[in-house]
């Protein structure tokens, strides 16, 4: 019933949205964001760092490709027992609450992978099912060949996460998950896995539809939407 009903509220919501194009949707959505998660980090860069990779068949990727959506970008590694599995986890259940939602057309979610060599098309191909992850809006990308060993730990430190390799395979790292505006402004950080997913679901909201709520929301506003969430 929850869900029927968080529907028809998005639906009536995307219904009223602009059409996809460059945009900044105001300062209240990241004021409120910021008030609600701690884990939460304001970004709004005109543009964020691009790249060209592969997709688990060599297809090539860019960043550009989905300018006109919102992109969820996160860096793992198939092998890791640390943190990657319970990020994907978290990813896995973000997107479920997205594609239950007409946001489902409108965000795309991508992980690239920080150890290309051990990450073969098998493994991508094989990553996603197992951890719960839809790939009609989901991609493991890796890198092109021709491209070095290490071009996705530079791209991860372009996004100022750093991937160290240890002696054991493994790779000493953090976990942020990168909000990507339409038109590739680079919008938003979560930081770690503790923020409430609820939380990243409803921002993904906020910029898809080009939300620009009140300076002074109507009291208790953000809990009722974040019940209906759940």
């Amino acid at each position: 019933m929850k869900v029927r009903i968080l529907i028809a509220m998005l639906s009536l919501l995307l219904a009223a949205a602009p059409p996809a194009r460059a945009h900044h949707p105001g300062a209240d959505l990241d004021k409120m964001m910021g008030s609600e998660e701690k884990f939460f980090q304001i970004i709004d860069e005109p543009a964020a760092p691009p790249f060209e990779l592969a997709d688990a068949d060599g297809k090539a990727v860019r960043l550009s490709d989905f300018s006109d959506k919102i992109v969820v970008l996160y860096f793992i590694f198939a092998s890791c027992t640390d943190l990657c599995p319970i990020h994907s986890e978290v990813i896995a259940d973000i997107q479920r609450k997205v594609n239950a939602t007409p946001m489902k057309d409108r965000v795309q979610f991508l992980a690239v992978t920080t150890d290309p060599v051990r990450d073969t098309s098998e493994v991508l191909d094989a990553y996603g099912p197992a951890h719960g992850l839809d790939a009609g809006n989901w991609m493991f990308l890796t890198t092109r060949p021709g491209q070095p060993d290490g071009t996705t730990r530079k791209l991860s430190e372009a996004y100022n996460v750093r991937f160290e390799p240890l002696e054991d395979g493994q790779q000493m790292h953090g976990a942020v998950t990168h909000v990507i505006d339409r038109g590739g402004r680079f919008a938003a950080k979560f930081h770690g896995l503790r923020f409430d997913p609820l939380n990243m679901v409803l921002y993904i909201n906020g910029l898809t539809n080009n939300v620009r709520k009140p300076s002074k929301p109507e009291p208790g506003w953000w809990d009722r939407l974040k019940v209906m969430f759940r």
